[in-house]
């Protein structure tokens, strides 16, 4: 038995991820145990919310991770913890599935979160329709950007019998963001500093909190993971700019009994000599492209990786950096490794987001994409993913000898054979 909420809204941007980091801090600092997940793809919110609360944290997700997955994982973190947090994503019933259906499947509480920086009463009414359009079981609210004692007191009569859990202030500093999110927290002076102080701030009702239920969430059966990978060595790119990777995907590699072995093209480190694979994650190749266009050791390394035909898997910012140049924001354009013959250029308006799922003759692999830059290549995909649920066509997957580029996302533990084949060298 476990307290465990799912941290929730009516839209994005109303401060799900500030409110959760700070009350996984305020938890922390009152000597609770705490895990906290993340609902829906993400890689940023994640490492926030690791900071703030000391552990791993995961994703849940019914269609990308599915439900047993998501059962073994809270399951296990009841078994650690004393509090699970959950934030969810978007608003609560946006999404198929929504983290309103997380909630449900698994008997979770939603702590509502409201900014009510420019509403009072109003705010009663938004709550309402939040719990009774689902239905949803609503734990209680916490309001953000509160002004005043007296704005927190109306408020929370507008509530009426739901509880008003706790308030945030107004913040004169918040966490910053760029245009995939939140900035990263090793990029924020003093964020643990920034974390204690929302955490100091965040005025908590400790009597709400004892009155909130134990859920009792019971252990999916585990699958045994193939040693598929067995003996091999994977080679993976990380650093400022290739830092967007599921830590499920890793722990499945290794389950798979692959040796991870990891370097920085940054620092102009060469592919390791021992690798058997190579895996380029997503990140922020566009934010460091004049450093990558000068690494030449990284480059030739991952060239002659590619003439001798070692497997090279690229998601997104992975891919980027593999194409002929890449153009940045400011209209700069650098030269990269040049395995994929095109161009990449940086554009103000969101190319990619959502859930998607990549058809391979071991099944579907899900994950997901979300991307502002678009490549210009003459190269034919070699497959499409599809977009979930309206099934219609999503990013282009290219293959290119050894390489598989694509802007999608893989969660590999969504189809264990189809990633060990991502890996393995083709028999033809």
């Amino acid at each position: 038995m476990v307290k465990a909420l799912l941290v929730a809204a009516v839209a994005s941007g109303q401060g799900k991820t500030t409110i959760t980091a700070a009350l996984a801090r305020k938890l922390v600092r009152m000597g609770k145990r705490v895990r906290v997940f993340k609902c829906g793809p993400d890689f940023i919110d994640p490492m926030v919310l690791e900071r703030a609360s000391g552990a791993p944290v995961r994703s849940l997700d019914l269609w990308m991770v599915g439900q047993d997955l998501c059962s073994q994982q809270l399951s296990q973190a009841a078994a650690e913890a004393d509090v699970i947090l959950i934030e969810g994503v978007m608003g609560l019933y946006d999404g198929t599935p929504s983290s309103a259906d997380l909630a449900r499947a698994f008997g979770v509480p939603v702590m509502a979160v409201i900014d009510a920086g420019a509403m009072a009463q109003t705010a009663g009414a938004l709550v309402h329709g939040l719990r009774d359009y689902g239905p949803a079981e609503m734990a209680g609210v916490i309001a953000n950007r509160i002004a005043s004692e007296g704005h927190a007191k109306m408020v929370a009569a507008s509530l009426r019998e739901i509880p008003l859990f706790a308030t945030l202030p107004k913040q004169g500093k918040s966490l910053p963001e760029r245009h995939l999110g939140l900035v990263l927290p090793g990029e924020v002076d003093g964020i643990d500093q920034l974390l204690d102080d929302l955490a100091q701030q965040l005025t908590f009702d400790e009597a709400a909190w004892d009155k909130l239920r134990d859920i009792d969430i019971a252990p999916a059966p585990v699958a045994v993971t193939p040693r598929a990978l067995a003996g091999k060595t994977i080679a993976i790119a990380r650093d400022a700019a290739f830092m967007f990777l599921y830590p499920a995907n890793l722990d499945l590699l290794r389950d798979m009994g692959a040796t991870l072995t990891f370097f920085s093209p940054l620092a102009n480190d060469a592919v390791p000599a021992e690798a058997d694979a190579i895996y380029l994650p997503g990140g922020y190749p566009e934010l460091h492209a004049e450093q990558l266009a000068q690494a030449t050791t990284w480059q030739a390394s991952i060239r002659s990786a590619h003439a001798a035909g070692i497997p090279i898997v690229a998601e997104c910012g992975g891919m980027m950096a593999l194409a002929d140049t890449l153009a940045d924001k400011s209209g700069a354009v650098w030269d990269m490794a040049g395995l994929l013959p095109g161009a990449v250029a940086m554009q103000p308006r969101l190319a990619g987001l959502g859930p998607q799922g990549l058809p391979t003759p071991h099944g579907v692999l899900r994950g997901h994409t979300f991307h502002y830059s678009k490549l210009d290549t003459r190269v034919e995909p070699a497959a499409y993913t599809v977009k979930h649920p309206s099934a219609i066509q999503g990013e282009a997957w290219y293959r290119v000898g050894s390489l598989t580029a694509s802007y999608f996302h893989a969660y590999f533990p969504s189809n264990p054979a189809a990633t060990a084949a991502l890996f393995l060298r083709s028999e033809t």
